[in-house]
């Protein structure tokens, strides 16, 4: 049964990924991958909200997995971030590339940080 929220939640979050990720890279004329950005940004900060919500009893595994392993593991994308980041290197962006790596592992943890400490004041 676990399995199959984990499912539930990559169904929705694999085309929110896409679509936000198309959305956002198509309003923007750079190099820098604007989309795959924001998108794990906001999933990093969805995560920290999340496993605070769990830390402090008010959401439950079930919810962990649906929501978290399921939805934000399928909206965010290492993979895509590690490709693009390469990419930007290959292709003399190398500036670019540097600030994609800083500014996600900054901002990534800044976001789940954030979502944690705002889970707590919401339900300490």
């Amino acid at each position: 049964m676990n399995w199959l929220l984990v499912i539930a939640g990559a169904v929705v979050g694999a085309p929110l990924r896409y679509l936000t990720d198309r959305a956002i890279q198509v309003r923007h004329d750079t190099v820098f991958p604007w989309g795959t950005f924001v998108v794990n940004i906001f999933g990093c900060l969805v995560l920290g909200l999340l496993t605070g919500a769990v830390a402090a009893g008010a959401a439950s595994s079930t919810v962990q997995l649906l929501l978290g392993t399921g939805l934000c593991g399928a909206l965010t994308t290492y993979s895509t971030f590690s490709y693009e980041t390469l990419r930007l290197a290959e292709t003399g962006a190398r500036f670019f590339a540097v600030a994609n790596v800083v500014a996600s592992v900054v901002a990534g943890l800044g976001a789940a940080f954030v979502g944690a400490a705002l889970a707590q004041a919401i339900w300490r």
